[in-house]
């Protein structure tokens, strides 16, 4: 999964790599603390759009780039510059798992949407094998 930000006046998106279970010890700790949420708590909110969690992603990316120059206070973003974007294997295993148990109503709808963000997704070159789901446990 990706992190991609785009604020106004930039032309091209900044895109880091998240994966909650790379995360450092101290990122999650200070993560917790600005967000009252547990890690796992955390890691299922930023993907359900929480923006309070996804500022926090935000600040912390910010900051591994400007040590010591960014405060969380100042990081703010309207909601179309920031977005989770999926790597082209996370949405191959959730086409595998819509291909089991989606309705066989919805299936063909799910499988086509499903194909087209793969066929627009980045390329992991860190994933081997099947992604890993994006919610640490």
């Amino acid at each position: 999964m990706f992190l991609v930000y785009t604020p106004e006046g930039q032309d091209e998106p900044t895109r880091w790599k998240y994966n909650p279970r790379k995360m450092m010890s101290s990122e999650r700790e200070s993560i917790e603390r600005l967000t009252g949420r547990t890690w796992t708590e955390f890691t299922k909110d930023v993907v359900q759009g929480s923006s309070l969690c996804r500022r926090a992603l935000l600040f912390t990316f910010l900051k591994r780039d400007h040590p010591g120059a960014v405060k969380f206070d100042d990081v703010d973003f309207a909601w179309d510059e920031l977005s989770l974007e999926y790597s082209r294997g996370e949405l191959r295993q959730m086409r595998e798992a819509a291909e089991e148990g989606a309705s066989a109503e919805m299936r063909p709808m799910i499988l086509a949407r499903l194909d087209e963000q793969i066929a627009a997704a980045a390329e992991d070159p860190e994933e081997e094998g099947k992604a890993q789901p994006p919610v640490a446990e």
